[in-house]
């Protein structure tokens, strides 16, 4: 670890009630037992989830909203603050920023929106039933991409800085409250907590392949598998939207010439419907596997972060109850005649 910072819940809470002033904050609240991101102020600061992983909400929607103009001027307005970021959604990031900040061809919206928020990532100090992330080199803490990370322990707040906005955000900190570099002991403590996660997650899953293991799998995959797999499937297209990597758009041409981007599923009928009517993936199996094999085959090929961070969110939103894992699982079982 570098330098890490303590400071008592109740000073954290302070801070947080005047950085609120100047920051749009967002972090993980529960409602109606559902953690995700709220808008946070002075009233419900009191109310953030520290640790717990997953919210419902994955990161790239503060990035690429579900909809926007995209002949509209952007006013950047104030700095935001994402707290409570697991590493599965920092790690998504990867691919993102290999997609939407390309030299070539920048998205100046994806930019502008990436570099005014401060993001703050979190220990997970449990996990959900479909977690996976260290089945995919993952570790259930950030890694990379955060620019603060925060964890709790025993009423105190642990911050370390990963990079330069998140010194800057120290700094603002230390305007209101004086930090104490944290005690060796605590700093141990968080280490081994970090790796008991690591290796439970290890031990839950390690029945399933990994993400190159996967990759073969599914090349080789025998045709009866995805029928017998998407037969529950409704073409909801929750798996994509969900993701914090899919990010496929239409762009809806409007009067006035405005272009409006909205997201996109490939789990959507018509996806790749073209003229004349054409459907490459028409039959459901077909769109089925699609994914998968955009996930696992082509996006490896070419981009260096890999596109799923096992973040389990495509299995819990299902309606068909369909695993990704045990499909996986059941390939890896399988063998040719």
């Amino acid at each position: 670890m570098d330098k890490v910072y303590a400071v008592s819940i109740d000073q954290w809470l302070s801070v947080l009630r005047q950085l609120v002033k100047e920051y749009s904050l967002f972090a993980p609240t529960v409602f109606n037992g559902n953690q995700d991101y709220e808008m946070i102020d002075e009233d419900n600061a009191g109310g953030i989830i520290y640790n717990h992983p997953k919210p419902a909400t994955p990161l790239k929607t503060f990035m690429l909203p579900v909809k926007e103009n995209v002949t509209v001027k952007q006013s950047p307005g104030k700095k935001v603050i994402i707290m409570g970021i697991p590493s599965c959604d920092l790690a998504a990031l990867g691919i993102l920023d290999e997609m939407y900040l390309n030299n070539d061809y920048t998205d100046t919206y994806y930019k502008s929106r990436r570099e005014n928020s401060i993001l703050v990532g979190y220990d997970c100090h449990s996990m959900l039933e479909n977690c996976h992330c260290t089945s995919y080199g993952i570790k259930p803490y950030p890694e990379k991409n955060a620019d603060i990370q925060l964890a709790t322990l025993d009423g105190k707040v642990f911050l370390e800085s990963r990079s330069e906005k998140g010194e800057l955000l120290i700094r603002e900190i230390e305007r209101h409250i004086q930090p104490e570099d944290a005690g060796k002991e605590d700093i141990t403590r968080l280490q081994d907590k970090r790796e008991q996660l690591t290796e439970a997650l290890n031990q839950k899953n390690a029945w399933l392949p990994d993400y190159e293991s996967s990759e073969k799998l599914i090349e080789e995959s025998p045709g009866s598998i995805w029928s017998s797999y998407s037969s529950t499937c409704v073409s909801c297209g929750a798996c994509a939207t969900i993701c914090p990597t899919c990010t496929c758009f239409l762009l809806v041409d409007r009067p006035g010439f405005e272009k409006v981007r909205q997201l996109d599923a490939c789990q959507y009928p018509d996806f790749e419907k073209v003229a004349a009517g054409e459907d490459p993936l028409e039959e459901l199996p077909l769109r089925f596997k699609n994914r998968y094999q955009c996930k696992y085959v082509w996006k490896p090929k070419k981009f260096k972060s890999i596109a799923c961070t096992g973040c389990g969110r495509c299995i819990d939103a299902c309606i068909g109850k369909i695993s990704k894992n045990e499909l996986l699982e059941e390939l890896a079982s399988y063998k040719k005649p």
